[in-house]
Parts: structure tokens; sequence; C-alpha cells
């Protein structure tokens, strides 16, 4: 069986390693990987693993936003030194939830859990697909920021927005009129509040609106152009990974 361990500990992703070959020895780590970036190039791309576990700190933030970047269609085992994130955890692909440092009798039991429920795992996959779409048709996303104009506060509606983009470490809300507007928070904390079927974070400067989507352009190693109205001074950069995700989401 293959499988792929993705933790940013050194020590840790070698105990886990040793602790898998002296529980089944049929087992093949073809992989560590140790960030989410990574982590979301990685599974973006075909591979045969059949298992992977995840810790949930990573070098570059919390293993859940690999779920947020790319579909991940095998199961996951997570192993963590914090308990709080149990619950999240089972709302993903999700085993088993093993704690640090890692029982060889309950990595174990994590193994044939999943010997037992792997048959049942495309079912699973359905189940999740659905609790997915239940959850984003209750929650409530921002439809209005409060910007300033001169001495004056307005609000405006996220419908208005062709784009949000980053500019000299200021990050703008500019509109389908071409007006732009300083909003006072990151681009990864507006991303999460805007609707994913109207908005795509199509790079770390940009997070565009549908409507304001004018064309793609093939560009250089499988990446993309994304051509937006009004037009930015930056071209936006959809990379190889993040394009499948693009058309998908404009399709």
């Amino acid at each position: 069986m293959k499988v792929v361990i993705v933790e940013d500990e050194k020590a840790a992703a070698e105990n886990l390693r040793f602790l898998l070959s002296e529980t089944d020895t049929s087992i093949y780590v073809a992989k560590v990987i140790d960030s989410v970036s990574e982590a979301v190039k990685y599974f973006s791309e075909d591979n045969t693993i059949e298992l992977a576990f995840f810790d949930i700190h990573l070098a570059d933030g919390i293993s859940f936003d690999i779920f947020n970047k790319v579909k991940i269609k095998i199961p996951i085992i997570f192993t963590t030194a914090y308990d709080e994130y149990a619950i999240k955890a089972f709302k993903v692909n999700s085993v088993d939830y093993l704690l640090k440092p890692i029982d060889e009798e309950e990595l174990k039991e994590a193994l044939e859990k999943y010997q037992e429920t792997k048959q049942a795992f495309p079912k699973n996959e359905q189940f999740q697909e659905l609790f997915r779409i239940l959850k984003s048709e209750k929650q409530s996303y921002k439809s209005t920021y409060l910007v300033q104009q001169r001495d004056t506060l307005i609000p405006l509606n996220v419908d208005e927005i062709a784009y949000f983009t980053i500019d000299t470490g200021i990050v703008k809300a500019v509109t389908l009129e071409n007006k732009a507007y300083s909003i006072d928070e990151k681009l990864e904390d507006i991303e999460g509040k805007l609707n994913p079927t109207q908005f795509f974070r199509a790079n770390r400067q940009f997070i565009v609106q549908r409507k304001a989507i004018e064309n793609l352009r093939l560009y250089f190693n499988g990446k993309l152009i994304l051509s937006v109205n009004p037009k930015p001074s930056d071209q936006i950069v959809v990379s190889k990974a993040k394009a499948p995700q693009l058309k998908k989401w404009i399709g």
C-alpha cells in the first residue's frame, strides 16, 4: 500500500515511517511533504497514493487549508499534538485522528479501520460533497464593505467589485467601474468571507469576480493568463496547479 506523509517535523515523519514499517511491511511511504503549498501541488497531480497521514500544523499553515485548494479523493489519518481539531478533521476524508506521540497500537487500529472502511469510501466521499454543499448553502457571506471616499464612508456591495488585489502591501477592491478602494483586511481573510461561487482566488495577488472575467489565455508550462475588466496593471497569472480548478469553476 502506497502512502504519503504530510508532516513538517523531520523527526516526527521518520518516527511515523518507522512505526508504519513495524506495523505493516506492505506499506510503502512514497513521499514526505512538509508544507501546504507542496501538498496542494502534489495532490493536484495524478498519483497512486491510497492513504495519507496529515499533521495539522505545517510550515506554512494548517493542513485544512489544503482541502480548500484541492480536492483530495483518498482517506486521511490525522496526526497531531493537539486535540481541538478533532471535530473539523471528521468533516473531511478522515479515517482516524491520532494524538502525538503516536502509539503503535493506536496506529495499528487506525490502519485496521482504514481497511474496513476503504470499500465504502466512495460513498463517504459523496457524503462529504453533500456536506460541503449544505454547508455552503447555510453559510452567510460578506455582502457589503464599508469603504472610505475622501472624508466619507460609503457601503460598497460585493457585486460591484471586479477583483480584490494587493498593491505595494495595500489591499484594494477594484470595482467594475474601475474605482479602487482600500480594504483594511488581508486577502486571506477576505477570501474566506466571499461566496466561492462568485469569487475565485486566482493567485496570491488577486481574488476575481466571475462577472469581471473576459477570457483565459494559455501561458507556458500549463499556466493561464486571466483577463478581467477593468484591466489591472499586472497580469493575472494562474499556476499550472490551479488552472484546472479555475476552468472547472468557470465552466
